[in-house]
């Protein structure tokens, strides 16, 4: 109680139920004020919450670079507001450049590594509250996960996708230039072209600009109540979105005050709807995998199961590329994700008494957002592109425990062909580059699962090969590994169990009759039970390379693809929550 007062009546606010009372309250922590001294803070300064505001700046990419500036705002809106903001980075892995050799094995592992730099950060420092701003694919789950985990008031921002690039009259992104690699192999496109297009592709800072993995998590932010409502729209390169980031800094204050808090916010309902914003979108298969890992920092089971139960019955609304026409400019364009969620909340596809981070239910914030007329990009639920989302998930005795595949777009929603077989990405990319395949063939990518691979490395620049070689409907890809969100055509990711676990995939051979079946959600190899038992029975288990270092330990504790490829058993063990302690 002596410490109670000490802090109420000397230090002028009452940090008794703070984090941030161990660091800055009482005599005894003089050591520690004396190191805030030192960075120009003041007493009053002091006083106050201490908020941390994380980003995932850097120099790898153009998602990341606009961070910094808006950094800058969100403290200012903390100071604003009453509080101290303290800014620290994340790191970050970029897919568009570790795609298609090694350095995508390091992807997947960085969302947990995101995730625990994020949470030793704010327990080694006892912040208070937390603003986040991500750029890159794994970069937004991860921060989105350690809010979760530590349940501070918290506010999630965006930092933007990238302006589209104009080549030949025509808008195109990084997965033109992907898919211009096979083209040029094929002998479609010249090394001159191809060196064009590359140089005016990404015009700047951004994210990806289709509903690829980060605008797809983007959206879902908004969706699951943890940005505020039009924050994931506007572009990285827009001044206007300052506003949005002074306003997350205002907002985490208030959050402070009043609440809620991020577990009061996402419930199993929000995951439903942050489900239904990436079916509706044709977004990226890796929400299958970071919308569990979100519920296991909750405690709440929703595996890849009920992620794909939320795809079948929700409707694909929007035109978005890869499957579609538009980018996330366009939909910015229109009124911003609030348009989709606004068409799926009146259609009745979302629930609306959810809380966001406007201490206010995801219906009221809604209340106000009109469908516009004059345009295609998003579509009213009763003129929807297809009654079923964009993506399906996939049972069957080659995946029993669960697959996904996005199908906005698809020409063909069933195949039957016999597998080619290959034991890594690198085997299987060589192949497609030197056309050793066959239209008809059924490519198996296997020991690329979370374990295996290990770190669950990402196709893009096969399946790009593929598409750019004509042969995108001609052939389909199935894998233990996924896919990035720019991936399109017949592919089919999260193959659960995996191969390095001993899951079915692991004993398909050259000429199994391999047969996909979208509609009826089914993934079958022309086995009988008995014949794979002794295939099983005749397997011998792999070796990865990585037998130290960071992917070593990830992958002596992650788990099955189907929970979200997580490394640690999340709240349902907790004994205690950071922001209670």
């Amino acid at each position: 109680m002596a410490e109670e007062q000490f802090a109420a009546v000397t230090w002028g606010m009452d940090k008794s139920s703070l984090p941030s009372r161990h660091t800055t309250v009482g005599p005894e922590r003089a050591p520690h004020r004396s190191f805030y001294y030192a960075m120009g803070l003041s007493e009053a300064e002091i006083q106050q919450p201490i908020v941390g505001v994380v980003s995932s700046w850097n120099e790898a990419a153009p998602c990341n670079i606009a961070l910094k500036r808006q950094a800058e705002v969100a403290k200012r809106g903390v100071i604003a507001a009453g509080g101290t903001p303290r800014e620290f980075c994340t790191i970050t892995v970029t897919d568009g450049i570790a795609m298609g050799h090694a350095g995508m094995k390091a992807s997947l592992v960085s969302r947990e590594i995101i995730a625990d730099s994020i949470e030793l950060t704010v327990r080694g420092h006892c912040y208070d509250a937390l603003v986040g701003l991500a750029g890159c694919d794994k970069t937004l789950p991860g921060m989105m996960m350690a809010m979760l985990r530590l349940d501070i008031p918290s506010v999630f921002l965006y930092g933007g996708s990238i302006m589209p690039g104009r080549y030949q009259d025509r808008d195109v992104t990084v997965l033109d230039v992907f898919e211009a690699v096979g083209s040029y192999a094929a002998g479609k496109t010249s090394l001159e072209q191809l060196t064009a297009l590359e140089k005016v592709a990404c015009p700047g800072a951004g994210s990806c600009g289709g509903q690829y993995t980060a605008n797809s998590m983007a959206y879902v932010s908004e969706a699951i109540g943890l940005a505020l409502p039009g924050s994931a729209s506007p572009p990285a390169s827009l001044e206007s979105r300052d506003a949005y980031a002074d306003a997350a800094g205002q907002a985490v204050m208030r959050l402070l005050r009043d609440g809620p808090r991020p577990r009061q916010i996402v419930t199993r309902k929000s995951l439903e709807n942050a489900a239904a914003v990436v079916a509706a979108t044709g977004g990226s298969t890796n929400a299958a995998l970071h919308l569990p890992a979100l519920a296991n920092e909750l405690g709440i089971e929703f595996d890849l199961f009920d992620v794909a139960e939320v795809f079948k019955r929700t409707p694909l609304i929007a035109d978005l590329k890869p499957g579609g026409k538009y980018l996330a400019k366009d939909v910015h364009d229109i009124g911003g994700v609030s348009i989709i969620l606004k068409a799926l909340l009146d259609g009745g596809f979302l629930h609306g008494d959810c809380l966001t981070v406007t201490g206010k239910t995801i219906a009221e914030d809604l209340a106000h957002v009109v469908m516009p007329e004059g345009q295609d990009v998003v579509r009213p639920v009763a003129n929807a592109i297809s009654a079923t989302g964009g993506l399906v998930g996939l049972r069957g005795n080659l995946a029993p425990d669960g697959a996904v595949v996005k199908v906005a777009g698809l020409k063909h929603r069933h195949f039957s062909g016999p597998a080619r077989v290959f034991d890594s990405e690198d085997d299987a990319f060589t192949a497609v580059m030197e056309r050793r395949y066959t239209p008809g063939d059924v490519i198996v990518i296997r020991y690329e699962g979370p374990a295996g691979g290990p770190g669950m490395r990402e196709m893009l620049s096969t399946t790009s090969a593929i598409y750019g070689q004509g042969m995108g409907e001609d052939v389909a890809l199935i894998t233990d590994g996924r896919f990035s969100g720019a991936t399109r055509g017949l592919c089919i990711g999260h193959i659960s169990p995996e191969a390095a676990v001993g899951g079915p995939i692991a004993f398909l051979r050259d000429g199994d009759v391999v047969e996909i079946d979208c509609d009826a959600a089914t993934l079958e190899v022309h086995l009988t039970d008995e014949e794979l038992e002794q295939r099983r029975a005749e397997w011998t288990p792999r070796q990865h390379n990585h037998q130290s270092g960071a992917i070593w330990r990830y992958a002596q504790t992650v788990g099955s693809a189907r929970y979200g490829a997580v490394v640690h058993p999340g709240a349902s063990a907790e004994t205690h929550v950071y922001a209670d302690s």
